[in-house]
């Protein structure tokens, strides 16, 4: 049998390619239209042998007449109704309607046509019965020959996969019965469903497409392995739901395959469904709900404004970036010191926002010359400052460059936002600014003291108006340098997967969703507050490389290697968002809270600051760090050369 295929499809090809088409996947319109013609002759033919008590007594010159007639009218209603417009194995109850449209239009037209030729010549062209037999048998006719290439395609044409996966479908709904039906439709095939699972319900008999619905009573891998299975596929706006999360969660667990297909409303289906199917990814396992934002304020801030955004082709710094153009900001200046991430970012920029003012600025926060220039140039109302050295290893190791860019830059920025009559300053922050134990937190810690203390000391004394906003969070998904691209990396090398502790955990959060708590968050600021977020559960870290191992395919410590190098200089086995003394405050939105820590010891703060600023012009390491503790008192070094520096 298959090598009968294999010779059928052989024939059909050569044949095709002759008649210049070269992609078989989809007839040319003029090819539809002509098979439709010539279904027209052959229901005509079959309609006269009929009438005449299946003889061929029609055989005549009238019936030459009544094959042009036919052909002319009924080709006009195909033009018109365009019934030969679509790909034939895609065929839904629309174009059937089309059909039964066309033939009832073109007996229609026929008898009209019949009508006037009495009328002249006294004589008809077609008997009473044809208008009944004719457009019954021409719906027959193209219905079922569109139904007969559509089964030809799929057992001959095709390109069949042996190695289509067998899938089952998490959740029914509407949205997955639609995927299932586009998934059986798709040719040629990569999956085929073998069911529909959901948790609530009882076991009955229940099919849908005629494929059955499950009621997971144990673990879902034992469900999908009974049934040989290797694949279970999930909706993407089923992503949120816990139970769904945790039977994902158990299928990574038992090496079974997991794909996330888009909502409805995103697929293309002209370019295939099989290619929006994708493999889940660790960011999809997050669970988390999505963040409604109150677009209105923002849009009240930043509409028409003049906006800058400090650091700006970062991960935060891009991301914001993005979200900025679509409030319409008057001009949206991005200040970023590394050339090539700027120029990508500008023409991604120009691309989406064509109509947006983008002035991309080639400058580093520590060159105040220049800062104040671009702020004489432009004026700005709105400043986002996301410029700073985060990687903690290496700012342990630098810590003049950590206070050159991350307090001495922010100090800049911040005075000549006060200068130049800013509106508002929103400082993006870090959880590692909490208790730091590392150069890096503690330098993001001394930039929240002081523009806090900046905020109440320019309103105290009436020296100035802009409102300091600081947010803080903790790790975000994909950012650069964090330990998901690092880990994506590692397994794409073959491994080893390295882990820092075996008991490290980290909060997350993805960029998007970091950055629309920052817009909302820089809106409700009255200027002052500290604004932390919830950042949902802790993950653990080797919880995280072990998940990330078995979607790539592996299985940790057999076939990938996951290894414990140790903490590095500086490192927290867990990161806090508050201090022991710090106390939270609600606001209105949920997943944002403002953290009572007011500093309003201007002058005392100032003074650190400088002192530190001072200690990094001669390069003395010791002393740098020294000043940063007696300023950050919270600061104590963990795993590092600057622990001897906590007992003086």
């Amino acid at each position: 049998m298959n090598k009968i295929k294999e010779l059928f499809k052989l024939v059909l090809r050569t044949t095709i390619f002759k008649l210049g088409i070269n992609n078989i996947n989809y007839l040319p319109r003029w090819m539809i239209l002509w098979w439709d013609m010539q279904a027209v002759f052959f229901v005509l033919f079959a309609t006269e042998f009929v009438i005449n008590n299946f003889t061929f007594s029609f055989l005549n010159r009238q019936f030459l007449y009544q094959i042009i007639v036919v052909e002319l009218i009924t080709v006009v209603f195909f033009l018109i109704l365009k019934t030969y417009v679509g790909v034939i194995r895609h065929s839904t109850y629309i174009d059937a309607a089309k059909l039964f449209l066309a033939s009832f239009f073109s007996a229609t037209g026929l008898y009209l046509a019949d009508v006037l030729l009495n009328a002249f010549y006294g004589k008809n062209l077609f008997p009473s019965l044809f208008y009944i037999i004719f457009p019954l048998g021409l719906f027959c006719g193209l219905f079922c020959y569109r139904l007969i290439i559509k089964q030809v395609y799929a057992q001959f044409i095709a390109d069949t996969n042996p190695e289509v996966e067998k899938v089952f479908i998490l959740g029914v709904s509407q949205p997955s019965i639609s995927i299932a039906v586009a998934i059986e439709n798709e040719l040629p095939k990569r999956f085929k469903v073998l069911g529909f699972l959901e948790y609530d319900g009882q076991k009955s008999n229940k099919r849908v497409l005629g494929i059955p619905i499950l009621h997971i009573k144990k673990k879902i891998h034992v469900l999908v392995r009974a049934h040989n299975a290797t694949g279970v596929l999930v909706m993407e706006d089923d992503l949120k739901n816990e139970n769904f999360i945790s039977g994902i969660e158990n299928c990574i667990e038992h090496n079974i395959k997991v794909y996330r297909a888009p909502s409805i409303s995103e697929l293309d289906f002209t370019t295939g469904v099989n290619s929006t199917i994708q493999n889940i990814q660790i960011e999809d396992l997050l669970g988390r709900d999505p963040i409604k934002i109150n677009n209105i304020n923002i849009l009240n801030l930043i509409q028409g404004k003049t906006v800058f955004v400090t650091g700006g082709a970062g991960s935060i710094g891009s991301e914001i970036v993005n979200q900025l153009g679509k409030y319409k900001p008057s001009r949206l200046v991005v200040i970023e010191q590394a050339e090539t991430p700027l120029h990508t970012l500008s023409l991604k920029v120009e691309k989406e926002y064509p109509q947006l003012e983008f002035v991309p600025i080639i400058c580093d926060v520590r060159n105040k010359e220049r800062l104040e220039f671009l702020f004489q140039e432009y004026y700005p109302q709105i400043i986002y400052h996301c410029a700073a050295y985060k990687h903690v290893p290496l700012m342990e190791g630098n810590p003049s460059e950590a206070v050159s860019v991350n307090i001495q830059g922010s100090k800049t920025v911040a005075d000549l936002a006060v200068k130049y009559k800013a509106e508002r300053f929103v400082m993006i922050s870090t959880d590692k600014a909490v208790n730091p134990s590392n150069v890096m937190g503690a330098s993001k810690r001394a930039a929240e003291m002081y523009v806090q203390s900046l905020h109440y000391h320019i309103h105290k004394t009436k020296q100035g108006t802009t409102k300091f906003i600081t947010t803080r969070f903790g790790n975000v998904l994909g950012s650069n340098g964090s330990v998901v691209p690092l880990f994506k990396k590692q397994i794409s090398s073959g491994g080893p997967v390295t882990i820092t502790h075996p008991d490290i955990i980290r909060y997350f959060m993805t960029i998007p969703e970091a950055c629309q708590l920052v817009m909302e968050a820089s809106s409700m600021g009255k200027g002052g507050e500290i604004f932390i977020f919830d950042m949902g559960k802790a993950v653990r870290i080797i919880d995280l490389a072990h998940k990330m191992i078995r979607l790539a395919g592996y299985i940790p410590n057999k076939t990938m290697k996951v290894k414990t190098i140790g903490l590095r200089p500086g490192e927290k086995l867990y990161e806090e968002l508050l201090n022991d003394k710090s106390e939270t405050l609600p606001t209105y939105h949920e997943k944002i809270m403002i953290v009572r820590e007011n500093n309003d010891k201007y002058e005392e703060v100032s003074e650190g600051i400088k002192k530190i600023i001072k200690a990094t012009h001669k390069h003395d390491i010791g002393t740098i760090v020294k000043k940063m503790k007696e300023l950050v008192v919270e600061f104590k070094s963990l795993n590092s050369e600057y622990e001897k520096l906590d007992v003086m």
